[in-house]
């Protein structure tokens, strides 16, 4: 039997959970593809959107122009995942387009100052309401994961996971979370890999023990997705798994468990805690 967060995901993100990291790597899968392996088909996409609207983050994490209609309702929860006070801190910059032609939803880049963020969207998708918020805490997993404590952006051999530009420290939570799920396999795809067929042939060998197909793409996407399961999903229950590990290994770490809290308190998911 499948596990009921994979379904629920497969229902709420059926389009690409679009992630470039530090130097803009590109990684993508189909509209329709992005979890579960629904609607499998093999797309080459355009690792990004070309974005037409550029703001500028101000210290209270209001904007600079203001924004209106979707671009502000798009910044407007991305606030309501990643708190003001982050999104003032470690956001300087936010982008957005209007594409409905592109399968990029949302990315997160390395701004000119490599410690912080610039976000960017994908309007198209800002209506489905459910999309949108576990796209953006899938981009929130990301500035979290990949943090100036968490890498050495000077390095180019790695000993460590690769993270964009240089290499995760050994202490990071990523790497941890790297050395714990991802040191096993010895089919495991590339540290640096984005391809959606080396993705899912992956995925395929070792379905039960991702959260979707996208997460067997890297690391860091693995990272990522099982973070948007472990806070939109009900609590795993007792049966020993890879997935139920990688949700206790969340549960370890205050700054993710207490991010699940009150993101699960903001959008009114407390119910979620009931299996």
């Amino acid at each position: 039997m499948r596990p009921r967060w994979i379904a629920l995901l497969s229902a709420s993100t059926a389009v690409l959970l679009g992630v470039l990291t530090w130097v803009a790597i590109g990684a993508g899968v189909g509209a329709g593809n992005a979890l579960a392996g629904a609607g499998r088909e093999s797309i080459e996409a355009s690792p990004e959107f070309t974005t037409t609207d550029v703001f500028t983050v101000t210290s209270d994490a209001t904007l600079t122009p203001t924004p209106d209609g979707r671009s502000s309702r798009v910044w407007s929860e991305l606030l309501r995942v990643t708190t003001p006070e982050f999104a003032a801190s470690m956001i300087t910059g936010y982008e957005t387009r209007d594409d409905p032609d592109s399968d990029m939803l949302a990315y997160v880049a390395s701004a000119d100052d490599p410690t912080k963020w610039v976000f960017a969207a994908n309007l198209a998708y800002a209506d489905d309401r459910d999309l949108l918020m576990t796209t953006l805490i899938h981009e929130y997993a990301h500035m979290l994961s990949l943090g100036a404590d968490d890498t050495d952006p000077s390095a180019v051999e790695c000993a460590t996971e690769w993270a964009g530009a240089g290499c995760l420290l050994p202490g990071s939570d990523l790497q941890r979370f790297a050395d714990r799920f991802w040191a096993g396999y010895a089919d495991a795809p590339a540290r640096d890999n984005v391809d959606a067929d080396v993705a899912w042939e992956f995925y395929q060998a070792h379905e039960d023990d991702f959260v979707s197909d996208y997460a067997a793409t890297n690391v860091s996407e693995d990272f990522a997705e099982t973070f948007t399961a472990y806070v939109v999903e009900p609590d795993a229950d007792a049966t020993d798994s890879v997935i139920t590990r990688k949700f206790a290994f969340f549960d370890a770490v205050p700054e993710y468990a207490d991010a699940r809290d009150r993101i699960r308190a903001e959008y009114d998911l407390v119910w979620r805690n009931v299996p």
